[in-house]
């Protein structure tokens, strides 16, 4: 490459680099970064790959073991110290193998596989519990920048006010006074821009923590519409993900104690030994099995098998428990989707119809020199208030149908 032309193709790149990072975040696009760069769900993997490696030596065989010695070494008498004079004298070398019972070997492979189970679950919870905060971030960002928009289409309405003020005022038909009221509804709304600036830079953190740097670009395009079934999600209220954790945490500690249960079965070993010895005597060869016996379980396995029990036990009980809480949940969430449903409903079809016609009815009255600009202004706060507070509605309907979303309908889709 020329080297005048390589500095050219750099400096395009990088403004290319910087032109893709500056483009808003879809809602999507934020679910799909955050997924990939979390923390969280990292270590998440992570568990469920160490989870796996365990699988391969849960079922395995202890290792053996070498050992190598001296068998009646003699150390009085004429043939004390000398290895090769006593006829009972050998030098040994050999291996052992202990080989714990197959229903213990069973069961330790068993809570191997229950804790790869375990893991991908508390995976599935993890990523959920990411893309909902995610998406709730999002929409809080989304439903600020369209207040943003309120309010600066109320900017530009005051600029047409403060022109039909100054013509009245020409044509005789208001006070001199009323070319204040102008300038300070532009006060007004310009301190509602900075705290709104506040909240929408409060809200970019908040997203931040998810998506990093890509936050303070703002976002683009619309929310997805989640469909609420109450039924179908009180129907399918079992399969939330935190719930089905307890059957891989069950599965475990079953398997735990079967072990448990497994180590009043007898254990047992071989061991094989070489023995040398001096030359007029000749070499052997020497096998043994080893067997262990439970000979005191109320000591040893029952109490280790009762802690088993009760840790099953308080799987069971913490399951009813989640489960008792997400049913008080999702009947909380329903209700209150019901109800910011209705009044959304009322704030579009009635009152925020009422608000237009009162302003336009109280500019009209203003402009024909039968009214006074106090009832305009009156009448154009209580409309900015209406689409502020639906607006504010539409939010909450979104965060609710989110929540329940991905708490509840992602999962059994």
């Amino acid at each position: 490459m020329h080297p005048h032309v390589r500095p050219l193709v750099l400096f395009v790149l990088a403004g290319l680099a910087n032109f893709v990072h500056a483009a808003p975040l879809s809602f999507n696009a934020a679910l799909e970064l955050a997924e990939r760069q979390s923390p969280k769900l990292n270590a998440s993997t992570a568990q469920i790959d160490a989870a796996r490696s365990a699988t391969t030596a849960a079922g395995a065989l202890p290792d053996p073991k070498v050992f190598i010695g001296v068998d009646n070494f003699p150390i009085s008498g004429p043939d004390a110290g000398y290895l090769q004079r006593d006829a009972m004298t050998m030098q040994k070398v050999g291996f052992m193998q202990d080989v714990p019972n197959h229903d213990k070997r069973e069961a330790r492979e068993a809570a191997a596989f229950a804790s790869v189970d375990l893991a991908q679950a508390q995976r599935r919870v993890d990523t959920l519990a990411v893309r909902r905060d995610t998406a709730l971030a999002w929409l809080e960002l989304y439903y600020l920048e369209r207040k943003q928009d309120v309010l600066q289409e109320l900017d530009r309405e005051n600029t047409i006010l403060a022109r039909t003020v100054r013509a009245q005022i020409a044509a005789g038909r208001a006070q001199a006074a009323d070319a204040v009221i102008p300038l300070q509804e532009a006060t007004l709304l310009a301190d509602r821009h900075d705290e709104l600036q506040g909240s929408i830079a409060q809200a970019q953190a908040k997203l931040r923590q998810w998506v990093g740097p890509q936050a303070s670009d703002g976002v683009a395009g619309e929310p997805p519409l989640f469909r609420v079934d109450e039924q179908h999600l009180r129907e399918h209220l079992h399969l939330h993900p935190e719930l089905q954790t307890f059957a891989a945490a069950s599965r475990k500690a079953e398997a735990e104690l079967d072990e448990a249960e497994a180590a009043k079965k007898s254990d047992w070993g071989v061991q094989f030994a070489y023995q040398h010895r001096a030359p007029q005597f000749g070499d052997m060869v020497s096998v043994q099995f080893t067997f262990d016996l439970p000979v005191s379980p109320a000591t040893r396995q029952d109490p280790l098998i009762a802690s088993k029990q009760r840790e099953l036990d308080r799987i069971d009980s913490e399951k009813s428990s989640l489960l008792r809480e997400h049913t008080e949940e999702l009947e909380s969430d329903l209700a209150e989707y019901t109800s910011v449903s209705r009044q959304l409903e009322r704030a579009k079809q009635t009152a925020l119809p009422l608000a237009e016609q009162k302003v336009s009815l109280q500019s009209a009255s203003y402009e024909a020199g039968k009214g006074n600009l106090s009832d305009v202004l009156a009448a154009r706060r209580e409309l900015i208030e209406q689409r502020m507070r639906i607006i504010e509605l539409q939010a909450r309907q979104a965060a609710v149908s989110t929540r329940l979303h991905f708490a509840y309908g992602e999962n059994t889709q």
